[in-house]
């Protein structure tokens, strides 16, 4: 399993457009069958930075969630909503493999 973490610069007096285009990979990503933990937004701290958070099982299967995903229609209809809104100033994809695990005591 991958995480893969999208770092996003964002213009900081358009909150609300990030918001909106969280809300709308909210639904898209899972439909399209990357298992999404969520997006975050600024709320204390720095004002431009935000993330977005999925889990996809190997890059093959997110090249063809990637596809899904250019073709749905609220997946494009979110794509041109950033084009045109201009609130993503630099977005950043870094795919990680959880090391941790297991989680808690030894036994």
């Amino acid at each position: 399993m991958l995480t893969c973490i999208i770092k996003y610069e964002i213009d900081p007096t358009k909150h609300d457009q990030f918001r909106q285009y969280a809300r709308n990979w909210g639904q898209a990503i899972p439909r399209c069958g990357a298992d999404l933990i969520g997006y975050f937004a600024p709320h204390e701290g720095s004002s431009t930075l935000a993330y977005g958070i999925y889990n996809i099982p190997s890059l093959a299967a997110y090249e063809e969630y990637r596809a899904r995903l250019a073709e749905d229609p609220l997946g494009r209809e979110n794509y041109a909503f950033a084009q045109s809104g201009k609130f993503l100033l630099r977005e950043e994809r870094t795919f990680l493999k959880l090391a941790s695990t297991p989680h808690g005591a030894a036994t």
